[in-house]
């Protein structure tokens, strides 16, 4: 196995995550609720009139934080991925993705970085799960395929 250290970002990576566990912890700390955007999504399609706003306030703030990163960021610390496949198969992922999401209960953070701090078993399993998968279908496309 070799690491593409052109591409390797350990340190954003790690700057990321203490941001989403800071932000997990504060929601929580300060309402009692749970920083799943899964979750959040799914209390706006069935909604509580006292719910609501905070819940449309979170994800407009997540739409709209990278074009405010672009505006107030030098140009050289904003990247725009690269997807290298065709729209039917970026709708068919997001629909599978849509799925497994909704079958598990949550997403991969959720659970991962949510579930796990609260010790949740059912987060647990669920990214033991998660994570396994991922490995072994690494492992089949690079060695097996």
């Amino acid at each position: 196995m070799q690491i593409d250290w052109l591409h390797f970002t350990p340190w954003p990576a790690l700057l990321g995550g203490i941001l989403l566990g800071i932000a997990a912890g504060a929601l929580f700390l300060n309402s009692g609720r749970i920083l799943g955007v899964t979750g959040i999504l799914e209390g706006l399609l069935t909604p509580k009139s006292a719910d609501s706003p905070w819940r449309f306030t979170f994800l407009l703030g997540m739409f709209a934080a990278p074009w405010v990163a672009k505006f107030i960021l030098p140009a050289e610390l904003v990247h725009t991925p690269r997807i290298d496949a065709n729209w039917a198969m970026v709708i068919a992922a997001g629909l599978l993705v849509g799925f497994g999401t909704r079958w598990g209960a949550g997403c991969t953070s959720g659970h991962g970085i949510c579930g796990l701090s609260r010790l949740s078993a059912r987060s647990l399993v669920a990214t033991l799960s998660f994570m396994s998968t991922g490995f072994i279908t690494v492992f089949v496309i690079r060695h097996v395929l």
